[in-house]
């Protein structure tokens, strides 16, 4: 499995930015895809996963109305649309591609995840 994040960049508070996962083989459609961040001299961060075998999408608190996860398994890419994005969002952000049970916790950990794609850097200024 690999992984390629892209859509990163320099944006204002109140911005929108919309990152992409693209996936070799058929992940998007075998695995959980999740979307991670993490900011400089803090630990990783789980943000937001989608999951077309499972039929559903989760989100950390931090980001529930303003992120939107989504993902074809057609193209084999998934996408984490960013908006009202704030200072704290600034973050190298990475996705991830694993295969635990949808009901457990490990789905939001980084536990969860087996491949691991390089990250894209958002910064957010204020």
């Amino acid at each position: 499995v690999q992984l390629q994040a892209s859509g990163g960049g320099l944006v204002q508070a109140g911005g929108s930015l919309r990152l992409s996962c693209a996936a070799s083989g058929r992940t998007v459609s075998n695995y959980h895809m999740g979307w991670f961040r993490q900011a400089p001299g803090k630990e990783r961060e789980f943000v937001a996963v989608f999951s077309s075998r499972a039929g559903g999408t989760r989100y950390a608190d931090s980001v529930k109305g303003r992120f939107t996860v989504s993902g074809s398994n057609l193209k084999n890419t998934v996408w984490l649309q960013m908006s009202s994005l704030k200072p704290e969002d600034t973050a190298v952000y990475y996705c991830a591609a694993g295969n635990r049970p949808w009901g457990d916790r490990s789905i939001v950990q980084n536990s969860g995840y087996t491949y691991w794609g390089q990250g894209t850097q958002v910064t957010v200024s204020s």
